[in-house]
């Protein structure tokens, strides 16, 4: 798929929420096992890595750079701002624009680069109208620090409003085969050619339960519960990008794999009804 007319990405990402300590609160137990996720996704052809500098905080994006700068050519990183944490578990919204600005330039240190391919407003906050926070991004932008702007955490009125501002890329919103609470956001993606990067995407909740729809084509095609949700997901939109995020080298080969799976009309249908 190709984001914003130049950033063509292929449609299974890796989102780097996990490559932190418990709570994504510090450090991770393993950085070299970190540092090999990541090295193992680029392998593995993943060309879209999300990340956010609330992530530890700060500690998603230092990885990052550890294990990859200098970045391939082909590699797209987006991270977010508009989130702060005050310890494990925790997050606070923070749309201010003096916020936003130090956000930002903080990822462009970590992450080791002049421009960030597509920064993201992490969630908009109740108490600073969102023509705000998008106005500093819409500065950064043009001075050249962001290439693309995206949403997370969005209505479609939220989306709507944007767009009258500023050209937006992406939304990343909570979606997956239990909640489709977004659907109406993915649809106006999909007709738009916006990009919809889903997350939480593989919790499959009730239908995950031994006979359930999951579980009956996850041991159709001898693959995971979470290849069948990641697959539907693909297969649901094509302006879906699953960002899957994991610390496990297996789990993130099992993840990639999904993309190949195929699930016919009535396996769509039966997970769609669960």
């Amino acid at each position: 798929m190709t984001l914003g007319g130049d950033l063509v990405v292929r449609r299974m990402g890796f989102g780097a929420m996990r490559l932190t300590g418990q709570g994504i609160w510090g450090d991770p137990p393993d950085r070299a096992r970190a540092h090999a996720v990541l090295r193992r996704a680029v392998e593995l052809g993943v060309n879209l890595i999300d990340t956010a500098d609330s992530y530890g905080p700060e500690v998603s994006e230092n990885i990052i750079a550890e294990a990859l700068h200098p970045y391939p050519a082909e590699l797209v990183i987006a991270t977010k701002g508009g989130l702060t944490r005050s310890g494990p578990g925790q997050w606070q919204r923070n749309g201010r624009p003096e916020h936003l600005r130090k956000a930002c330039e903080g990822s462009l240190r970590r992450l080791r680069v002049e421009r960030i391919d597509i920064y993201q407003l992490h969630a908009v906050d109740p108490n600073v109208p969102m023509e705000v926070s998008l106005g500093e991004l819409i500065k950064l932008r043009a001075e050249g620090k962001i290439r693309h702007i995206g949403l997370s955490n969005v209505s479609v009125e939220q989306l709507q409003r944007a767009r009258k501002l500023v050209p937006i890329v992406s939304v990343q919103n909570r979606y997956n085969l239990a909640d489709r609470g977004s659907e109406d956001v993915l649809q106006l993606c999909g007709h738009d050619g916006l990009g919809f990067l889903p997350w939480y995407p593989v919790a499959a909740g009730e239908l995950t339960r031994p006979g359930g729809a999951v579980d009956q084509v996850a041991n159709a095609h001898a693959v995971t519960p979470a290849q069948v949700a990641l697959a539907w997901l693909l297969l649901h939109s094509p302006v879906m990008l699953p960002i899957p995020g994991t610390s496990s080298v297996q789990h993130l080969e099992e993840n990639v794999a999904a993309a190949t799976l195929a699930l016919d009309d009535g396996e769509m249908l039966a997970l769609e009804r669960g």
